[in-house]
């Protein structure tokens, strides 16, 4: 099931996983892909018929983990149990499985970094509006639930390095798929955008020669693509990729071009939450989540949660 809404974080005023928010965030260590941000001056020799891509680009893994910034491992003898809270129904990220336990990527990853520090783990399943506060009040150690790291909510706890972010992407009809997507190739071309979102303030930003569409809801704008109605849509890759990979999408489309990652527009990305000042187990989610992106277990997670890779 596609994700419902730009980025998780905001049910509350989450900026993914519309709440997924100065400068361009990279990602370090995709695999089959490389982060693209718009060239603010076009190249010197300007390309005004780019080669349609003859497919799609193969699948892609984030990572956010420098091998050259490995972390120490920290005194981890104090921990002995991590109490994780998630949400309940943001599937395929924390939803309840066929069993009734918690399943999905957040539960499979904090079950992964519990093993790395060889402590026992329990996964508590709360409404995302409460989260916070049953962190605040001890009824939990970290909150694994696509939280979008925001100023307002580092008022109030501390995060982990980011383990994913929410990028934007562009796309297309299958038969007008750009490898690369620069400001200058859509000069007049028709972009479809949810209109008073964060994705329509980056093409008014970064794409001014775009004729630009703006529609209500995500429907009627993957509608306009299907229809012909626009050249592309651009939007939030969670949920494009799962559209795109699933029935509702009729298989007539496809990604163009890379992610676009600036935090300006698109957020810090996706943390663990811990309570304010707890150094200890922040520092240990952080060396547990490099030890497991460095083992490949990261990359194996997102294969088996993401067909159709939002990178």
């Amino acid at each position: 099931m596609a994700p419902s809404q730009q980025a998780k974080s905001s049910k509350s005023a989450r900026g993914l996983l519309t709440g997924l928010v100065a400068g361009v965030c990279l990602l370090a260590g995709l695999t089959a892909a490389t982060a693209q941000a718009p060239a603010k001056q076009p190249p010197a020799t300007p390309q005004a018929t780019p080669q349609v891509a003859p497919q799609a680009a193969p699948q892609a893994v984030p990572g956010f983990w420098d091998p050259r910034r490995r972390p120490e491992r920290p005194d981890l003898s104090r921990l002995t149990v991590i109490r994780f809270l998630t949400e309940t129904d943001y599937p395929p990220f924390n939803y309840t499985g066929a069993d009734g336990n918690p399943a999905g990527f957040n539960v499979d990853l904090a079950r992964a970094l519990c093993e790395e520090i060889k402590v026992t783990c329990t996964v508590q399943m709360r409404r995302f509006e409460t989260l916070v506060d049953a962190l605040a009040s001890n009824r939990g150690d970290a909150i694994i639930a696509s939280m979008a790291v925001s100023p307002q909510l580092r008022a109030r706890v501390d995060f982990t390095d980011p383990y994913y972010r929410v990028p934007a992407r562009f796309v297309s009809r299958k038969d007008a798929v750009m490898p690369e997507i620069r400001p200058e190739y859509l000069e007049g071309k028709k972009v479809g955008v949810i209109g008073g979102s964060v994705h329509e303030a980056y093409l008014k930003a970064m794409f001014t020669d775009a004729e630009l569409h703006g529609y209500p809801n995500d429907d009627a704008l993957r509608s306009a693509l299907r229809k012909g109605e626009v050249d592309f849509i651009f939007g939030d890759a969670i949920s494009l990729a799962f559209w795109i990979n699933g029935t509702d999408s009729g298989d007539c489309c496809a990604f163009s071009g890379g992610p676009f990652v600036e935090s300006r527009f698109f957020g810090e990305g996706i943390g663990i939450a811990v309570r304010k000042g707890n150094d200890v187990l922040r520092q240990a989610l952080n060396w547990a989540m490099f030890r497991v992106w460095e083992k490949g277990r990261f990359t194996d997670l997102w294969l088996r949660y993401f067909s159709v890779s939002p990178f």
